[in-house]
């Protein structure tokens, strides 16, 4: 009898032994999965997670100002791609134009190109009538009306540029305020109780900064497409008047 007892007491050991060593390797495994789990997030997953723990109202406001700089951004491109033109083509045809069919045919030859060079283009023809000078003035005004256009609405890519990282600094300063009042509730200066309102102030200010930075690239790409555009216009308006000149003759 005492030696089943003893066969009971040993086998009851081991049993116990093998459970508890498959319950800490179950343990492990869960661990090392939660492990790999974490460091498999997707880029997408993290920034997700870092714009909730950066608190919905300022994180919301300057993923505003993203998403209509962006919008501003990509209209503004396409309207300037479209607006370019090939102006010695277009100089070409004119001056063909004139020497075949007169002011008219190449007031047909403008309306049928697109782009603000030659709707200036049309304007001074269209003057051509009340002689050079005139249609000089034309091309002038026209122009500075034109370049208006081409810059609509870049103010406001700026203002974005300038407002995002403006609202990161303000969520900054409120998440500071709200780890003072963790502090002052608490009675305590322990880093679980700061770190809250710092990771909040901190994250707030990356986003703008991200935000302003994006905005930056876009609006030297929108700044500098302007000015080559431009700069197209009043070479091609120097072209137009030295064959309005010669033509006149």
């Amino acid at each position: 009898m005492k030696k089943l007892l003893t066969i009971l007491a040993i086998t009851g050991l081991l049993f116990l032994g093998t459970v508890q060593s498959s319950h800490a390797l179950t343990t492990v495994q869960t661990e090392q999965a939660d492990e790999a789990a974490a460091e498999s997030k997707t880029f997408h997953q993290i920034l997700k997670q870092r714009f909730i723990e950066g608190g919905p109202f300022f994180m919301g406001i300057v993923l505003i100002a993203l998403i209509l700089g962006l919008a501003i951004a990509i209209e503004r491109i396409i309207y300037l791609n479209m607006a370019s033109t090939n102006t010695k083509k277009l100089v070409n045809n004119i001056d063909e134009a004139l020497s075949s069919g007169g002011v008219e045919a190449a007031k047909e030859v403008c309306r049928n190109t697109k782009g603000p060079v030659a709707s200036i283009f049309y304007q001074g023809l269209d003057r051509m009538d009340e002689g050079v000078e005139q249609a000089e003035k034309a091309v002038v005004s026209y122009g500075g009306v034109q370049m208006g256009l081409l810059e609509k609405n870049i103010s406001w890519l700026s203002l974005f540029i300038a407002l995002a990282p403006m609202l990161g600094f303000m969520g900054t300063v409120i998440g500071m305020i709200g780890a003072f009042d963790s502090i002052q509730a608490a009675n305590d200066i322990s880093p679980g109780v700061v770190a809250g309102g710092i990771k909040v102030a901190l994250l707030t200010t990356v986003f703008g900064l991200v935000v302003a930075i994006i905005l930056q690239i876009f609006y030297n790409y929108i700044i500098s497409k302007v000015d080559s555009i431009v700069n197209s216009m009043e070479d091609a308006s120097i072209s137009l008047i030295d064959l309005l000149i010669r033509h006149k003759k």
